[in-house]
């Protein structure tokens, strides 16, 4: 009976940890992101107000989009389209060149775009370490 009891236990506890594993991945919303933008960029850029609203709404019409552009695929059932998203980029860098300072720019480039992009897990599921991956 002891034994059944930590059972239901251990199941219970391994499907909660399931489900909140799953409501980790779900998508944020675009003010949460335009919040998390600011947050990491404002203080390395040195952003005075006037370039802080401006760069919110740069980052909200990017956002925007690009939620729209994966519905669409979505609903299509295929994948988004890698160039659509790199001319999206695109035109979110040229907007924010016109905001920035060259100095500010470049920092932006060099130091926090690369922090902005999601943080893929590490490790690749079945691979082994060491061998990359065969079965030796």
């Amino acid at each position: 009976m002891k034994t059944k009891i930590k059972l239901v236990i251990i199941l219970l506890l391994a499907a909660t940890v399931g489900v909140k594993a799953q409501q980790g991945m779900q998508q944020r919303t675009v003010e949460e992101r335009v919040k998390t933008v600011m947050d990491k960029m404002t203080p390395p850029l040195s952003l005075d107000t006037g370039q802080q609203a401006k760069t919110a709404a740069v980052f909200t019409d990017f956002y925007t989009d690009q939620d729209k552009m994966r519905a669409d695929a979505r609903a299509s059932g295929t994948r988004p389209d890698r160039s659509v998203y790199e001319k999206m980029m695109s035109d979110r860098d040229d907007k924010l060149k016109t905001i920035f300072t060259a100095d500010q720019f470049k920092k932006y480039k060099d130091e926090v775009e690369a922090t902005l992009r999601p943080q893929r897990p590490q490790g690749g599921g079945m691979q082994s370490s060491g061998n990359g991956g065969g079965n030796n």
